[in-house]
């Protein structure tokens, strides 16, 4: 079976990566979760579209696609004659090297010979049945590593004793293994982001790459359209100008320098405070805090000198300035629109334009707001609501048709509601003043109306009656009482409210 095609969203995020951020296709590769293969035959798609970064304004993701992928162009899977792969890799050694060069300088001694997608794919293939160890040299203010320690950190309940777990959460430099740690007491998504925003805070600028170990918040949140970068933690990358490039699984020495770090933070800080008795979170990293500054002032055993002086001289000239504003945090879904042209996101329904019905979209929650985008662009925003099964609808986002029943007024179907009778009236005010939306309001009303066309106005007024009685304010109530032929049954009798004398019943002077 074919390869499912990336989204649109995930390729201009491997375009930003590679042109925008310098990075190469291994490391766009692994941060965005995709083979490195891939990354290259997405440059390569976009150079022959005569793209560049930044991509135009009015590009959207329709016009994106169809400039990379405007055909399906079979390759050849006949033997030619490659050159040693032990001659590409040196060559790939030298300064400014690429394989597309190389490629070029075999095609002209083979005019018959591979594609340059097979001529990648085989040298690649070849390249990955090496084992090649290299001492990790880390670049000023590239590299941020960040972990939980394996060990946890006991919080009291001052007033039942109970004891919950505190994650000790840890982040180390790769130049000058400058140390930030926190305790939080959930390894949720929110406490994840909130500990990098802490971080970059605590040192005042932002690394080029943030390296995470495969925590499942992170990495692997489980979610079927987006299961390998969380698209959060990818949203917060963005904002802060920085990459995210997960640790590769089973591979220690992609993360040695944050192990490191954990090892020497449970020494210094928990083993260190192993004796007292933290009563809030924020006593803790108040600790925490105090034998972070030690920590981090004291002298490297080997280079005598402390990680805050590396920190300030080799690192923090390196890095990015912080954006004027802290992160907001955001969530992503991927919603399908209704046939109502809304969404349904935290149990309350949001507006889209009609066009997008039964369409899949993108949703991203702030705490304010709600904004919806469609193949990349965004097409609504709206003002959060926290209130359950409600609606929130822009008037421009309805068809034509519907927006005719903005020109009702509630009074006026009300005078049309009399026409059957009072109670038919009453009922169809009542519903109004439930349902505020003019949209929701008059369809029931109107549905209510038309039920006299099939039952006639006698027997809609007399179930509108027993309706009201009922307190039962819907179309589905009238409908199920007409269908049901209760309207000419005997109205239910309202309770007398007399009071029951009975012995074994104690009466309020029992509780005197």
């Amino acid at each position: 079976m074919a390869n499912k095609r990336l989204s649109m969203r995930k390729i201009r995020e491997v375009l930003r990566l590679c042109w925008d951020k310098g990075l190469s296709a291994r490391q766009a590769a692994g941060s965005c979760g995709v083979a490195r293969g891939t990354v290259r035959n997405i440059l390569d798609r976009a150079e022959t579209a005569h793209l560049s970064w930044p991509l135009p304004e009015d590009l959207d993701d329709a016009s994106l696609e169809n400039l990379l992928f405007p055909s399906s162009v079979p390759l050849t899977t006949e033997r030619r004659n490659m050159p040693s792969f032990d001659y590409i890799r040196t060559e790939l050694t030298r300064k400014h090297m690429t394989l597309r060069l190389l490629w070029e300088e075999y095609r002209e001694n083979n005019t018959d010979g591979y594609q340059y997608s097979q001529f990648c794919l085989r040298y690649r293939a070849w390249l990955g049945t090496l084992d090649v160890s290299l001492r990790q040299d880390y670049k000023a203010g590239e590299k941020l590593f960040v972990d939980y320690a394996g060990d946890t950190i006991p919080v009291h309940d001052p007033v039942t004793g109970a004891i919950t777990p505190a994650y000790l959460f840890v982040a180390a430099l790769g130049a000058s293994n400058y140390t930030y740690a926190e305790a939080v007491l959930s390894r949720e998504l929110p406490s994840w982001i909130s500990l990098h925003v802490h971080t970059f805070e605590f040192m005042g600028c932002v690394p080029e790459i943030v390296v995470p170990d495969n925590v499942r918040t992170g990495v692997t949140h489980p979610c079927r359209y987006e299961p390998d970068l969380n698209p959060t933690y990818q949203d917060f990358a963005t904002y802060y100008s920085t990459v995210v490039i997960p640790a590769r699984v089973r591979k220690a020495r992609d993360k040695a320098k944050v192990e490191s770090a954990v090892l020497i933070a449970e020494r210094w800080i928990i083993a260190a405070l192993r004796n007292h008795t933290f009563f809030s979170i924020g006593e803790l990293n108040r600790a925490i805090r105090e034998k972070l500054e030690e920590f981090n002032g004291r002298l490297l055993q080997k280079m005598k000198v402390s990680r805050k002086h590396l920190f300030e001289t080799i690192d923090a000239p390196a890095m990015k300035p912080l954006p004027d504003k802290r992160y907001e945090y955001a969530e992503w879904a991927k919603p399908r629109v209704n046939i109502d042209y809304h969404v349904e996101i935290d149990r309350h329904y949001y507006s889209v334009p009609y066009q997008l019905r039964k369409q899949v979209v993108d949703a991203r929650m702030t705490s304010a707001t709600v904004e919806i985008f469609f193949k990349g662009k965004r097409v609504a925003s709206h003002a959060r609501s926290y209130l359950p099964w409600k609606h929130t609808t822009c008037p421009e986002h309805m068809p034509e048709s519907h927006r005719r029943y903005l020109e009702w007024t509630p009074s006026r179907i009300v005078r049309w509601a009399e026409k059957s009778g009072p109670s038919t009236a009453e009922i169809v005010r009542e519903i109004m003043e439930r349902r505020p939306h003019p949209e929701q309001g008059f369809r029931s009303c109107l549905g209510i109306m038309r039920l006299g066309r099939r039952y006639g106005s006698e027997r809609l007024e007399a179930a509108c009656t027993r309706a009201l009685v009922l307190k039962a304010y819907s179309y589905k109530s009238v409908e199920l009482i007409l269908k049901n032929k209760l309207d000419g049954k005997e109205l239910p009798e309202k309770p007398s409210g007399i009071c029951i004398v009975h012995e074994n019943i104690r009466g309020r002077g029992y509780y005197k």
